[in-house]
């Protein structure tokens, strides 16, 4: 297993967004209403994986399939299908720990708001992004490479997180 990179922020992280969210309208511009910057990378001065995380919201349900087919048409872009069945349609592009991973939603998809509600807490409260930061990297440092003991570890943080922003 490979090291799990953590970067510290990157300035260019919006704008490697908004390249993205260019592209992503230009193909499937009238059939997905929204297109959010999501993940560590979302946050000014976080660390993060170098990754671009992003959730695409189509206008329906009825329209999803239609804002897949749109999708796969970028060619540096695979799909991955529903791999957690939480209705979040994924697509990676890039290598490695670099690159692009965009997930296509239904309106009001839960997984979704979860992480808008995280994402906003933690640009709203440079006290509990300073946790978090601190958290990733020390799992990163002692999960020699094992995404599960990673991605596990901070889900307790994310979930309070995402708990005390539910109830504002």
């Amino acid at each position: 297993m490979s090291a799990i990179i953590i970067a510290e922020y990157d300035p260019a992280w919006p704008g490697l967004f908004e390249l993205e969210r260019s592209r992503i309208q230009q193909v499937a511009g009238d059939v997905v209403k929204e297109i959010h910057h999501v993940g560590s990378t979302s946050i000014a001065g976080l660390c993060a994986k170098p990754k671009i995380d992003i959730d695409a919201v189509a206008v329906s349900e009825a329209l999803l399939s239609e804002a897949i087919e749109r999708i796969r048409l970028l060619p540096d872009f695979t799909f991955h299908g529903d791999p957690y069945g939480d209705g979040m349609w994924t697509f990676t592009s890039g290598h490695g720990s670099y690159g692009t991973r965009l997930y296509l939603c239904g309106p009001e998809n839960a997984t979704h708001l979860k992480r808008i509600l995280f994402r906003d807490w933690l640009r709203e409260h440079s006290d509990a992004a300073a946790q978090y930061a601190a958290l990733k990297r020390r799992l990163a440092a002692k999960a020699a490479g094992d995404w599960g003991f990673y991605t596990g570890g901070k889900a307790d943080f994310v979930a309070a997180i995402v708990q005390q922003a539910s109830a504002r």
